[in-house]
């Protein structure tokens, strides 16, 4: 490896004026990490949860901007990922389900650390950022592109090892279902934990090499199963958790397609309070441990002195639901699936702000290129957020869509609008967040809401058309992708 990066860095001198001379050399140009956890929602300290402990995101936050309405374009892992890696939406990609490899289907595409490598820099992924089976992919590339790397680590630690001892709703099974373990041993044993050690590793290296790089991180926590050392489950005491009520005939105020995705894990429906709270300590036990181990990774960043240099983004591939509207985990159209986390910070971005403006995940890819004075591709459908970056004031987006299965979502500063079929065919919703922040009302149906429903079903059209549009230049390979590999199950301990 050593020899691999002192090979890099002679080549990107050799390369540096010719890749860029009309900004500056590759090793003036910001260096850029890419951390993003994976099934996180905004319980997290710098976004007002009150009990979740989140020391070094809210400090990450403290020293860059944080925007309050960020989106998934699709709620679910490899739609999700394959989309922000491309600065395209998931009706572009054409992947719209798990377990599928992103050139299948845009064989030609140049994706976000892709583009850093050809103009110089050395692309690293350590740990998630394609689909993975999780956890029977960790220790391996799951659904990985080889293309987007120069140098990958799959780390591997006591979270698999210990699988046998796991708690599951369903027994033997982690990924799809509710399941946790409070487990022994510390961060550095548990797969994270390594991730983040092989972070520092590499960065320290970079340092003494002067390598100009883009570091992508993929944590797994706290994607299920909620595997963290014990210490972290004590620090969110059950007794302190509530758990998300609904009331009675809730579900009949939903479309039927929105209905099927909030009851369709029928384990995980009418869980015991016990139980659910559980379930709850375990999630928030997960985010802490992820926390910290960003914290391991930031702090390699100041001590090896790239922190000045480095745009650092923190995110996550999309919501999840943790008892709201009766539902656990992902895959729904309600602000708990499509909202994440985002915060930016590094070289020339405002600091401890919050951003006016709304985001959605394509737009990382724009977002880091402008940052680091490369060309955004023309292809890329997101828009560059530096705008509001340099001043948070700054509106540079105004509405976020997503979408699942067959419904469309628009999230404006005030209202989430949603149609389920052709046109709404299937079912509409409507929340007002100025007074229902839960989205427990749908007031889609409600006679006043009339032309608030028109104007926002127009601006939803518009934005599914472009979000279709073909990418130009990018090859599109339509099929029904059927492909499924089949999994062997791990065998509990006894």
């Amino acid at each position: 490896m050593i020899h691999l990066l002192r090979h890099w860095a002679a080549l990107t001198v050799c390369l540096g004026y010719a890749l860029n001379s009309s900004s500056f050399a590759v090793a003036e140009r910001p260096n850029v990490l890419f951390v993003i956890c994976d099934d996180l929602n905004c319980d997290i300290g710098c976004y007002g949860h009150p009990l979740v402990q989140t020391p070094n995101i809210d400090r990450l936050a403290q020293r860059g901007v944080r925007f309050e309405q960020a989106h998934c374009q699709y709620p679910l892992c490899g739609p999700s990922r394959a989309s922000f890696m491309t600065g395209l939406y998931p009706d572009q990609t054409l992947v719209r389900r798990n377990a599928i490899y992103i050139r299948e289907h845009v064989p030609n595409v140049n994706t976000m650390s892709q583009h850093f490598r050809d103009a110089g820099y050395f692309a690293t992924r350590i740990g998630k950022i394609y689909h993975y089976n999780v956890p029977k992919h960790i220790g391996t590339s799951g659904h990985d592109d080889p293309y987007s790397w120069n140098y990958t680590i799959n780390p591997r630690g006591r979270d698999k090892t210990d699988e046998g001892q796991i708690f599951s709703l369903r027994p033997g099974t982690f990924g799809a279902t509710l399941s946790w373990l409070a487990a022994e041993g510390t961060d550095e044993e548990q797969t994270d934990g390594i991730a983040a050690t092989e972070a520092d590793r590499l960065l320290s290296q970079f340092a003494k090499e002067d390598i100009p790089f883009f570091m992508a991180v993929g944590l797994y926590r706290p994607h299920t199963p909620f595997v963290a050392p014990k210490s972290y489950f004590d620090a969110h005491p059950r007794g302190d958790i509530s758990v998300p009520t609904v009331p009675e005939g809730y579900l009949d105020s939903l479309p039927v397609p929105a209905r099927k995705s909030v009851t369709r894990r029928k384990e995980e429906r009418n869980l015991d309070t016990k139980l659910a709270k559980q379930a709850i300590q375990a999630y928030y036990a997960s985010i802490s441990f992820a926390d910290a181990q960003i914290g391991r990774i930031l702090e390699s960043l100041d001590r090896n002195g790239l922190t000045e240099n480095t745009i650092v983004l923190f995110t996550s591939d999309h919501g999840y639901h943790m008892g709201e509207h009766g539902h656990y985990q992902k895959t729904t159209l309600f602000e708990n699936a499509t909202r994440v986390p985002l915060v930016i910070a590094g070289p020339g971005v405002a600091k401890g702000s919050v951003a006016k403006s709304m985001a959605e995940m394509v737009d990382y890819y724009p977002t880091l290129a402008d940052l680091a004075g490369l060309t955004i591709p023309k292809f890329v459908s997101g828009v560059s957020l530096k705008a509001t970056l340099v001043d948070p004031t700054v509106v540079t987006r105004s509405s976020a869509l997503s979408q699942y299965n067959e419904g469309y979502s628009i999230r404006t500063k005030r209202f989430r609008y949603t149609e389920w079929g052709e046109a709404g065919q299937g079912g509409r919703e409507l929340y007002d967040h100025q007074h229902d922040a839960n989205e427990m009302h749908n007031l889609a149906e409600d006679p006043a809401m009339e032309q608030t429903c028109s104007e926002l079903a127009r601006l939803l059209h518009r934005r599914i058309l472009s979000a279709q549009q073909p990418p130009p230049g990018i090859q599109q390979i339509q099929f029904e992708n059927r492909r499924r590999v089949p999994q062997p199950q791990p065998r509990p301990r006894r």
